[in-house]
């Protein structure tokens, strides 16, 4: 885009006055900010925002006044100097005022050389442009620019005749000199007749964009915890290298993004010649035209100006980029969530200048690294001791700094409920303030069912922008797999036909879950009683219409009632602690309505009758105490992964389910005799521990080639074993405690991912001699036990 084609009062900007130029009234030209260098941290509670700096015979009762007077209605702090007693020295208390202004205004007029004062004054003002990044406008006030630069006219006439007074300090008279020339550089105003008053707006117009500019944001009403974590972010930003760096700021919604992100602003922008602060660039780009919209006011705040007009995207990236191109700038960029408004609002590095630094706050981790933004800080959630004193502050009790005693234990529950997110916190104390103790627990007890809604649906913007196929991993780890490994929970939906691989990435980028040390699934309570709501709205009143079972006595009404449908997929059934309930009496009726179930996950209810039915789309089955003694002859299921009967009444089962890898019946003690494992080739666990009745393990179950650990301790009734195992994966076997066997298998090939064996209190006598077994596995690494009394 070509200079001449952009509106005018952006096209000031970009015009450098020259010595040759004659000084156009009403003018504003580009004003470079410089930087010393240094990184210290100004007040942000500057006293003033504008500083006066004028010559009083010649302005104080015209144009100063009335420049003073315009800034004071726009409700811009001016420091003026009315009333100071004037000295041979400058006074402190104008230093002061001095240091403490953003903006300097030098109000060059005919006889302002001429006062010692003004030129100390002057002196002062440049020195604090460069220590302190104070911004510094000079006003040519009927005088020519190029006069104060080279000290022609009035100036050289004042600048001569201090020559003569001080000729014993020609230092000063040159520092005197060199000042004025360094003012008269700077890009400016200037006034040789017209309309003062329209002048003066102009002047008033800019410096109100400059102070709205620079105005620091509110940050938070208490903001707790907020400067550990900025120090954070400060070490990554690395303020004052000339690189031009990108930071991003990810976490879960409500976690505080972009509190961090304000203060950040607040700390450092006073170290850059322009900054902008974009808040809720994901919203507003929603809108038809909305990017468009950010383009301009980022480049209005930026470049000072009180309107841009940039009419579609493609022109604004290359407006962005020439305009900005050779500032130093920090911008914030705050919820972005699409590559799209990164791509066209920051680009790359090189749309600016050396040192800038360009934040981005979102709950997308994906986004920044497809941005190669490689600077990433993952906010931390309160600790306990922040979050009470957060929670506190938003009630009266705060004032005298204590809870009382029967809210102070309430206020621990708030807190345990929230887990360290500010949003909940900040949410629940304003909604708890000032009200009884008995409000305060009606208000918890209700949260447990039906979380608050505030809360609820900052919280769901993430579960929202998901793909359909990732919104079904998530609600089903929301309600089932919390706290389970990774791998086992793979395996399951995977076989629920689902992408687990893709998608818990996608879910630990969205900060919706994450992967623990140990290598197991964890979600926010919050954000999982949020995937718990969003299942409730799928039908409010009639539970068996939704797709996923939780709460007890949701699950007592359908088991109960025969009112679960087609559309149930999942059903968990755990009594919260404290909690009673009668015992479930099953009909044959309970689960024939529930074709599509894919997971049954009995944690500890109370299920009793017999069971003449299973939907054979089911995936996961965990039903300790299973009351009847067999499986339904018509349950089939092609894709069960995972059968977990603890404690049941089973007295025989008969397998042939190809897809299953875990079965556990321990502690079954009707059990005499296993299945054919033929039925079953892609076992990879099977514990049968204390299973007191067992005599027999099938042959076959000494072929399961992906067998990965085979356990049946405690069995104490157990003779029959596999005459010949050859178990290629086998990882762990344990026959600890199986006090009738007395013989061991002959090992048919080699066993070389076997780890450890455990045959302690049998009554092994020998072991084969035949394959000298023993003598093969001893030169690796493998945990023996109670086999050196069989050698």
């Amino acid at each position: 885009m070509a200079v001449s084609q952009l509106p005018s009062l952006i096209r000031c900007f970009l015009i450098k006055r020259k010595e040759t130029q004659r000084p156009c009234p009403s003018q504003l030209f580009d004003q470079p900010v410089y930087f010393s260098g240094t990184q210290s941290k100004v007040s942000h509670s500057m006293t003033y925002d504008v500083f006066l700096s004028f010559r009083g015979e010649d302005t104080r009762f015209n144009f100063t006044d009335h420049l003073h007077s315009n800034l004071t209605r726009k409700g811009i702090r001016t420091f003026i100097d009315d009333g100071l007693k004037r000295g041979e020295e400058i006074s402190p208390a104008l230093l002061r005022a001095i240091e403490e202004s953003k903006i300097s205004i030098i109000v060059f007029s005919e006889n302002y050389a001429s006062s010692k004062w003004c030129l100390d004054e002057l002196d002062k003002i440049l020195e604090s442009k460069e220590t302190r990044e104070q911004i510094v406008w000079p006003v040519f006030y009927k005088v020519n620019p190029s006069d104060v630069r080279h000290q022609r006219g009035s100036f050289g006439q004042a600048l001569a005749d201090y020559e003569c007074e001080f000729k014993d300090d020609m230092e000063k008279v040159q520092r005197w000199r060199r000042t004025l020339t360094e003012a008269a550089n700077l890009s400016g105003w200037c006034f040789m007749n017209g309309h003062e008053s329209k002048f003066i707006d102009n002047i008033v117009e800019a410096i109100s964009l400059q102070v709205l500019n620079h105005a620091y944001l509110n940050v938070a009403k208490y903001p707790i915890g907020i400067e550990s974590r900025m120090h954070e972010i400060d070490e990554l930003l690395g303020i004052g290298g000339n690189d031009v760096r990108m930071v991003g700021i990810w976490g879960t919604g409500g976690i505080g993004k972009t509190t961090i992100a304000k203060a950040v602003y607040n700390s450092i922008a006073h170290m850059f010649e322009g900054s902008c602060f974009l808040d809720d660039v994901r919203e507003r780009s929603m809108s038809y035209g909305g990017l468009v919209k950010l383009q301009n006011i980022l480049l209005s705040e930026i470049l000072g100006v009180k309107e841009v007009k940039v009419t579609n995207v493609d022109k604004g990236i290359n407006v962005i980029k020439k305009m900005l191109n050779g500032k130093k700038l920090l911008l914030i960029l705050d919820d972005v969530n699409q590559l799209d408004q990164l791509n066209k609002l920051v680009g790359r590095s090189d749309w600016f200048g050396s040192g800038s630094r360009i934040v981005l706050t979102t709950r997308d981790k994906h986004l920044l690294i497809a941005h190669q933004v490689n600077l990433i800080y993952e906010v931390e959630k309160l600790d306990h001791y922040e979050s009470l004193k957060l929670f506190t502050s938003w009630n009266s009790f705060s004032r005298t700094g204590h809870l009382k005693d029967d809210y102070a234990k309430l206020a621990n529950k708030v807190v345990d409920y929230a887990d360290g997110l500010p949003l909940a916190l900040m949410v629940l104390g304003s909604h708890l303030c000032g009200r009884s103790i008995d409000q305060w627990k009606y208000a918890l007890d209700g949260y447990k069912r039906v979380p608050n809604r505030e809360i609820q649906e900052i919280l769901k913007i993430s579960y929202n922008a998901l793909e359909d196929g990732v919104k079904e991993v998530f609600l089903d780890i929301a309600f089932f797999y919390k706290g389970l490994g990774e791998d086992c929970v793979i395996h399951v939906l995977e076989d629920c036909d689902l992408n687990p691989k893709y998608d818990l990435e996608v879910l630990v980028e969205k900060a919706l879950i994450n992967i623990t040390e140990e290598g197991c699934i964890w979600m926010h309570d919050l954000i999982q009683k949020m995937g718990k709501e969003v299942v409730r709205q799928e039908s409010p009143t009639e539970p068996g219409k939704r797709s996923r079972l939780w709460f007890h006595e949701d699950v007592y009404h359908v088991l109960t009632e025969n009112t679960g449908t087609d559309k149930i997929k999942g059903i968990m059934v755990k009594l919260p602690a404290g909690v009673e309930s009668d015992e479930v009496c099953l009909n044959a009726g309970s689960f024939s309505k529930m074709k599509n179930l894919r997971l049954f996950i009995n944690r500890n209810g109370r299920l009793s009758g017999e069971v003449d039915y299973l939907p054979n789309e089911l995936r996961f089955l965990s039903w300790p105490e299973y009351p009847s003694q067999s499986l339904p002859a018509s349950f089939n299921p092609k894709k069960l992964v995972a059968l977990t009967m603890p404690r049941s009444r089973i007295l025989r089962l008969d397998l042939e389910f190809k897809s299953l890898k875990f079965l556990n019946l321990e502690r079954s003690k009707f059990l005499r005799k296993t299945p054919d494992f033929s039925g079953v080739p892609n076992l990879e666990t099977l514990n049968l521990d204390d299973c007191t009745s067992l005599v027999e393990l099938h042959p076959s179950a000494g072929f399961l080639h992906k067998l990965v650990e085979l356990s049946l301790t405690g069995c104490r009734s157990l003779t029959l074993f596999p005459r010949i195992v050859n178990l290629k994966s086998l990882l762990k076997l344990n026959l600890y405690g199986c006090i009738s066997l007395e013989n061991f298998p002959e090992i048919k090939g080699k066993m070389e991912s076997l780890k450890y064996l455990n045959l302690s209190k049998t009554s092994i006598k020998e072991l084969p001699s035949s394959q000298n077994w023993f003598h093969f596995l001893k030169w690796r690494s493998l945990k023996i036990q109670g086999v050196q009394n069989h050698l």
